[in-house]
């Protein structure tokens, strides 16, 4: 199987709302968002798919090892990162971008609480907002303001995924929401580890699906006008996200203890046409 197949085969597999809104670019553009998407996924899996944490750590070292050849102009043995390099030469992408993915998944396999927001924006950071700038630089830019709007963008993708998945997180074992909100809440860590709504617990997501929805806002303010045709595309991402918080909101952000909410196909090809046709505003 060729590099790039297999990429493909591994974005397919996900069924994710991630790559709703690419398929409007060219394919060169198209094969490079689906390239850093599978590198994303795999480091996904080595963090969720190891039971022994010993042997995810050694995982994740190897990956760290592979990428270097990306870079140093050596063959990796991975799929992954032999598409990798036939793409980050094109598209200028950056090493420690990458690194710094790595370093969030390792945060991931050494932490499952984070005691403040601050803590919990550097997770985000790592994990989303430097995929945010990967996906900026592949669409192009002309204003490096447009880096700020990414960062500010993943993190708002990534605090709408950890709004939806507080109960299945639960189930793991953790919980992204900062320890200092829960006690201002009065939400002990057992009510989400028993997967067990309060009123309080109400009150804490409420207060989570307020701050979501206006960093989506702060990012938007964040990107340039000469850049927002470029990046219409990732827009419609964050547009589906959108959509999916404000699903949440309408349901009852303290139901994400229970069950998982998501967009239906359908309407996210609804979202990504009209956001093509008229754009977003949050």
């Amino acid at each position: 199987m060729l590099a790039l197949d297999y990429c493909h085969q591994k974005a397919a597999e996900s069924h994710s709302s991630f790559l709703s809104g690419f398929r409007f670019l060219s394919v060169e553009k198209r094969n490079a968002i689906t390239v850093l998407y599978a590198f994303c996924r795999e480091l996904d899996d080595v963090v969720d798919g190891y039971t022994d944490p010993n042997v995810a750590q050694i995982t994740l070292n190897w990956w760290r090892n592979d990428l270097e050849k990306v870079f140093n102009n050596e063959m990796p043995e991975h799929p992954v990162h032999q598409a990798l390099k036939d793409i980050r030469a094109n598209f200028d992408l950056p090493k420690n971008e990458f690194e710094a993915l790595i370093d969030g998944m390792q945060m991931d396999l050494e932490q499952a609480r984070y005691g403040s927001f601050d803590e919990l924006k550097l997770y985000c950071h790592r994990v989303a907002g430097v995929v945010g700038c990967l996906i900026a630089r592949i669409l192009g830019f002309t204003n490096p303001k447009t880096l700020e709007y990414a960062d500010k963008m993943g993190l708002a993708l990534q605090l709408t995924n950890i709004i939806r998945d507080v109960g299945e997180d639960a189930r793991q074992g953790r919980i992204y929401l900062p320890i200092g909100e829960m006690q201002k809440f009065d939400v002990p860590a057992n009510v989400i580890m028993q997967c067990k709504p309060t009123d309080n617990f109400a009150k804490l997501m409420q207060f989570q699906v307020n701050r979501a929805r206006e960093t989506y806002r702060e990012a938007m303010s964040l990107l340039p006008a000469e850049d927002k045709k470029s990046q219409k595309v990732g827009l419609i991402m964050a547009a589906i996200y959108y959509a999916l918080l404000n699903e949440i909101d309408r349901d009852g952000a303290q139901n994400v203890l229970t069950y998982k909410i998501a967009i239906p196909s359908p309407r996210k090809k609804r979202i990504a046409l009209k956001t093509w046709l008229f754009g977003f505003k949050p």
